[in-house]
């Protein structure tokens, strides 16, 4: 029998829940540390004439950045993204002019690598959200960067030929990237939140994760351990016949998610369309290999995070084009986001600098204030696309806050002969959706930001994992209310957060009146096999179950007892 409890000697630990699935193996502690002998030795080597250190610096730099993008040419989608990005930020100018300056100020090779990372972690921290993330990846790169330089290995995971649960504090993305789901049967982490990168790409790649666990990093390595992604909890040491039956029907759901093949439908016939989040045209083509009937989130500004100046209407309009064209000849529509550029996410050619707290500034629609030409530019280059293409495009503009807003931003969209939306991830516009549902054609939300904001958390902040938690009852309560406003304007209503993944969760969305959900094609079967399980009213009623709960975990355990029940 499983015992609860928060402490390191607590047969049940738990943690937030990630990706589904029972996972059943040993521990496999990670140690991600540079050699500490290695180090030292590194440390006390005779300092060298500041322009062959650096010189030193930018070859290592290099190595690393090379074996990212050879890492990232082996896999697809977020890995590939995420390893990509890190090449970059390996060979960041920015990085290089940190040593130098250090190393010309008479620091030693080490200290000036040492103190150019965090003079760029202290930056990334103040921009929080996105770039905060960021931060894992800098710390990454500077393990791997100083064991070049010391001659060793880089520091990071090294898999045996047996299954193994991956335990570790928090895992860089490259680490992740690499992960082979044969072997990694399941991941747990001591740090992180459900849209870290961890979270992101362990949902690719399909291993049961929970992140945020008190007490991982005690776990002693060989340890069996009992992962379930679902419900978030880690048992320690199991009843192994108990264990084994419990992975054999997880392995029984998993073949059936597989087999699923859409369109998505609720067990009495009740339709729910099930779209793909998607950055670029080749994420677009890939989504296109799963059931989805369309794209729910085109995010835009992705593709111009390293641009320094405004790509031309014409430039715009061949990537949207790109990104169109999959869809167009099955009529399936796709869902355009508008830049959401700023906070965490800043852009050269969009986003203010200097602000105080970006996160509450100028950021999204807001951006169109005082630059409007931005806006119209992507708008034209958006019409132009679906032109060519003649897929149903829809717009929808993030950070929407007021009703005004919304109408401005509809009214230049219908211009164009397109569906205007907007987005739900400020409270003030869930509270009054049916005033906003007046002037747009939908709304789509956003419950990464959403919860953001409802909770007053940055949803990367690993110690506040719990209350950016989709399952919070307060968020719920919005989504609830913009639902039924969609209802009685007959408008669709959409879900493109991390939330729709979630195929409990999913299924609690549908009862409470969202109309779509979209998400990492990855996750769509596993969402669609879970409404084709359950009737209409199951979902209804389980949106009244997890509405009437005190907190996530006791909405989880509502839901899973209407939609799961034993027997």
């Amino acid at each position: 029998m499983l015992t609860d409890g928060t402490g390191p000697a607590a047969a049940l630990l738990r943690g937030t829940p990630v990706v589904p699935g029972v996972a059943y193996a040993p521990a496999l502690r990670v140690a991600t540390e540079v050699d500490p002998d290695a180090l030292e030795r590194l440390r006390a080597r005779p300092t060298e004439d500041a322009d062959a250190a650096l010189a030193a610096f930018e070859s290592a730099a290099a190595g690393v950045a090379d074996g990212f993008v050879e890492r990232a040419a082996r896999v697809e989608g977020a890995a590939a993204q995420v390893l990509t990005a890190s090449a970059g930020l390996a060979r960041d100018r920015g990085l290089r002019s940190g040593v130098r300056k250090q190393l010309r100020a008479g620091a030693g090779l080490v200290g000036a690598v040492e103190a150019a990372v965090d003079t760029f972690v202290a930056l990334f921290e103040q921009q929080g959200g996105l770039m905060a993330e960021r931060v894992t990846d800098l710390r990454d790169i500077e393990r791997r960067i100083l064991a070049r330089l010391a001659g060793v290995a880089e520091p990071g995971v090294v898999l045996p030929a047996t299954p193994v649960v991956l335990v570790a504090a928090d895992l860089a993305p490259s680490d992740t990237a690499g992960l082979d789901p044969a072997v990694v049967v399941g991941l747990v982490t001591r740090h992180g939140g459900a849209t870290s990168h961890t979270a992101i790409i362990a949902r690719q790649l399909g291993i049961p994760c929970v992140v945020g666990v008190a007490g991982a990093l005690e776990l002693p390595g060989g340890e069996p351990l009992l992962l379930d992604g679902a419900a978030g909890t880690v048992a320690v040491a199991p009843d192994a016949a108990e264990a084994t039956e419990l992975v054999r029907a997880d392995g029984e759901r998993r073949a059936a998610v597989a087999a699923w093949s859409g369109p998505a439908a609720t067990r009495d016939g009740v339709a729910v369309k099930l779209l793909a989040n998607v950055a670029d045209p080749a994420s677009a083509r890939a989504a296109t290999e799963e059931p989805v009937e369309g794209v729910g989130l085109f995010r835009t500004e992705l593709s111009f995070l390293d641009r320094p100046t405004e790509p031309s209407v014409e430039e715009q309009a061949e990537l949207y084009a790109a990104v169109f064209e999959p869809y167009a000849a099955s009529g399936r529509h796709v869902v355009v986001r508008t830049l959401d550029a700023g906070s965490d996410k800043p852009i050269a050619f969009a986003t203010h600098e200097g602000e105080e707290n970006p996160a509450l500034g100028v950021r999204g629609l807001r951006l169109a204030a005082d630059n409007p030409a931005l806006l119209a530019h992507q708008l034209d280059a958006v019409a132009e696309a679906a032109g060519r293409t003649g897929v149903d495009a829809w717009v929808m503009a993030p950070m929407v806050a007021t009703r005004e807003e919304a109408a401005a931003f509809a009214a230049q969209v219908h211009q164009r002969g397109l569906k205007a939306g907007a987005m739900v991830e400020v409270p003030a516009v869930a509270v009054l959706a049916h005033r906003v549902l007046e002037v747009v054609d939908f709304l789509s939300i956003g419950t990464n930001d959403l919860t953001q904001y409802t909770m007053a958390a940055d949803r990367l902040a690993s110690d506040l994992a719990h209350l950016t938690d989709p399952w919070q009852p307060a968020v719920l309560h919005l989504v609830a209310i913009t639902a039924a406003a969609g209802q009685e304007a007959g408008k669709p209503v959409g879900v493109c957060g991390e939330a729709a993944a979630d195929p409990l969760l999913a299924c609690a969305l549908v009862g409470m009146g969202v109309t779509s959900l979209s998400m990492a094609a990855g996750a769509v079967r596993a969402v669609g096999a879970q409404l084709a399980r359950v009737t209409l009213a199951q979902c209804e009623e389980a949106a009244e179950a997890v509405l009437a709960a005190d907190d996530p975990a006791a909405a989880r355990v509502a839901a899973r007892a209407v939609l799961e029940p034993a027997g």
